[in-house]
This record gives structure tokens, sequence and C-alpha cells, in this order.
């Protein structure tokens, strides 16, 4: 399956985002889909993750602020991030896997797509 991120750009603190992942080449309820990041001069870290039963996980510096989420009609997973900080400030990547675990146990990635948050 390949996949592609979109939706990220330039937000003001407080403010609210919504990136999507889109497939092609398989569909996604078959997959365990997971958002990861990178902030500049920091390591990767994962964000959210759905699993294929529809159970989710987040990590703890955005619990309460963002929501995974599945539309199967349309093959695509979306990232709702509300209360944005500067410290969400990041490349976000989409990836595909058989279950939700580390960054190494994902066979598939999009390209990224930077979320700035900023005044």
């Amino acid at each position: 399956v390949q996949l592609q991120a979109s939706g990220g750009g330039l937000a003001q603190p407080g403010g609210s985002l919504r990136l999507s992942c889109a497939a092609s080449g398989g569909t996604l309820d078959h997959y365990a889909i997971a958002w990861f990041r990178r902030a500049p001069g920091k390591e990767r870290e994962g964000v959210t993750c759905i699993s294929t039963d529809g159970s989710t996980t987040y990590a703890d510096s955005v619990k309460g602020r963002v929501t995974i989420s599945r539309d199967n009609a349309k093959n695509a997973v979306y990232l709702q991030m509300n209360s944005l900080k500067p410290e969400d400030t990041a490349v976000y990547y989409c990836a595909a896997g058989a279950l939700c675990g580390y960054y190494w146990e994902y066979e598939s990635w999009g390209q990224g797509t930077l979320v700035t948050v900023s005044s």
C-alpha cells in the first residue's frame, strides 16, 4: 500500500489542523495506521495509532488534544489536532503495518507533511 500524507501547514498556538493519510494500492482497514513526527533536531516520535479493530493509542504529549480516525469509504485515516502548541511543530508521517508498534515494524510510509505552529 502507498500512503500520501497531507494537510500540514501553518497554525497559530491554540489552533487546529487536520492531517489526512490517503492510500492507494491497498485498503487501509487491513492495516494498523500510525502517525509519527520528527521535530527539528529531535528523534522520531510516535504520536498515535489506530488498530484494525479501531482501538487507539496516543502519546502522552498529545493525549486529549488529538484524535485519530478512519474513513474506510474514503480509504483514509485522519489526525485531528486541536489546541496546537509550538512544540507540535514537526514533519508528520503516516505509516501502515500489521499492528501498532515500534516504527521499524511498519511496512509503508507516507512522504510526510510539515506542521508549523507559530504566532
